[in-house]
């Protein structure tokens, strides 16, 4: 039986008031706020950190593969999804796939991900879908896209959510695109796209599964069908039959539109309040629709709760000024910084992968020290190459000792945090860059997690390493 065995959700902690937006243009305000991911992360980091949630007490030996969906993808050409696949310490003998181009991509790799598992060629397939698309200034668009991702785990054996029914078509039509020179969204009139594209193609794909499946609206505990708008999404759950308790939040309001990652990130907002026997429908619009019918088990009762959208949700801080979000996605360009002389390497940066993208320590087999990054010789028993190692990335500390640097920053984030992170297990102290927090907050023994972040751009490729966070129970500060 294939289905979702795990599930994990993330969205970034800056928001942007719509408000703001609209008072920068003097215009109107959708209302609501928009999350916004921070300047050092991307669709990679952003898929990282929900897969983390999603894989939390999970076997990552059984792990035969890794799906990335996204629409905005940190290159053009190489995968993300083995990145991915490293940093969150699966094996190399996998199956890694990034899927692309539409705002379906995210249940295209679902859809591929159950019919895997479905014909034995796979135990248990990881899907991650994140996106970070950019909007032309004053547009709606601009305040109605988010930023954020989720993640699902499929498997064969022991699903939280089968799948019963699923079901795509397609349909041609030139409504949002980019085209490779593009930066912006470009799109078609808004009424011939949304009438024409997306609620008759919605319609056509969710009337089609329910009568093959012998169903009616009423049998359906929640209706996954995310939407551009929240006027949109009334119109369609209207259409097709649901009643508005039947509809799952579609994170308008308080997220926005994450694009290829939109249906995941409903449906895991859905799998926290399911209960056992409850139907999921979930569908996707993107040139042409998805759609997946879901039963729910009694083992949703057993997985070990998550994060996912309900813990970050309340866990944000406000971004203070629309200039700040822009030059965030790299719209304006800001004064340099000093100007440290930076020369990556390819090649040491493959030579180091444990301790750079993994995240490996190394243990000393013969007296316990735990260090980082890895050594050949402890420095305590002076032992060596008598060591394991040992993943740190899920594993939290507290801030050892930190400084505040006014030289190393970005000129719209000029003070960075420098840390040294002590950690729980074990004792062993990273040395690295704080993010997602106020400087003023920062003391010795913080509460801290670990983050996979993009550092700086250098010898034409991004840089990623990993940064701490203060670990936040949720309410909402000005950064």
């Amino acid at each position: 039986m294939s289905g979702i065995i795990s599930y994990g959700a993330y969205v970034p902690i800056f928001r942007l008031s719509r408000d703001i937006v609209a008072k920068a243009w003097g215009r109107g305000s959708l209302g609501g706020e928009r999350s916004v991911a921070n300047n050092d992360e991307d669709t990679a980091t952003m898929a990282v950190a929900a897969g983390f949630d999603c894989l939390k007490g999970m076997d990552r030996k059984e792990i035969d593969g890794v799906f990335f969906a996204s629409t905005t993808s940190p290159y053009k050409e190489k995968q993300s999804s083995s990145l991915i696949a490293t940093v969150l310490d699966l094996d190399m003998e996998i199956t890694t796939v990034d899927y692309a181009n539409s705002l379906r991509a995210g249940t295209s790799a679902m859809m591929m991900a159950h019919h895997s598992v479905r014909s034995g060629s796979a135990r248990k397939i990881l899907v991650a879908a994140a996106d970070s698309r950019l909007a032309y200034p004053r547009s709606d668009f601009e305040q109605s896209f988010g930023d954020g991702a989720a993640a699902l785990l499929f498997g064969d054996s022991r699903p939280i959510a089968a799948v019963e029914a699923v079901h795509s078509m397609t349909n041609e039509m030139m409504d949002v695109w980019r085209n490779p020179e593009d930066t912006f969204v470009r799109s078609w009139e808004g009424r011939w796209i949304l009438g024409e594209g997306y609620s008759a193609t919605i319609e056509k794909v969710v009337t089609r599964i329910l009568e093959k499946e012998s169903l009616r609206p009423q049998d359906i505990q929640k209706a996954v069908i995310p939407a551009p708008d929240a006027r949109t999404h009334r119109n369609i759950i209207r259409r097709l039959g649901f009643r508005p308790g039947q509809a799952q939040d579609p994170l308008i309001a308080t997220v926005g539109y994450c694009g290829a990652a939109q249906p995941l990130m409903m449906l895991v907002a859905a799998l926290e309040e399911a209960s056992p026997g409850d139907r999921i429908l979930v569908a996707a619009y993107g040139d042409g629709a998805d759609v997946f019918i879901f039963q729910v088990t009694e083992e949703i009762k057993q997985l070990e709760e998550r994060k996912g959208i309900k813990g970050h949700i309340n866990v944000r801080l406000d971004l203070p000024s629309y200039e700040r979000y822009l030059s965030y996605r790299g719209l304006v360009e800001t004064v340099p910084g000093e100007p440290f002389r930076l020369f990556p390497s390819a090649t040491a940066y493959w030579r180091d992968i444990d301790p750079i993208l993994r995240c490996y320590g190394s243990k000393c087999l013969e007296c316990g020290t735990l260090t980082y990054p890895l050594q050949r010789v402890c420095y305590k028993c002076r032992s060596k190459d008598n060591y394991e190692k040992v993943r740190l990335s899920d594993k939290t500390g507290k801030v050892f000792t930190f400084t505040l640097d006014t030289l190393a920053g970005r000129s719209d984030d000029p003070l960075v945090v420098q840390t040294v992170v002590e950690m729980d297990e074990g004792s062993a102290r990273i040395y690295c860059m704080m993010t997602d927090c106020i400087p003023s907050e920062v003391r010795v023994g913080l509460p801290v997690e670990l983050t996979f972040r993009r550092i700086y751009e250098g010898g034409g490729f991004h840089n990623y390493f990993w940064k701490c966070r203060p670990i936040r129970d949720g309410g909402g500060q000005n950064a």
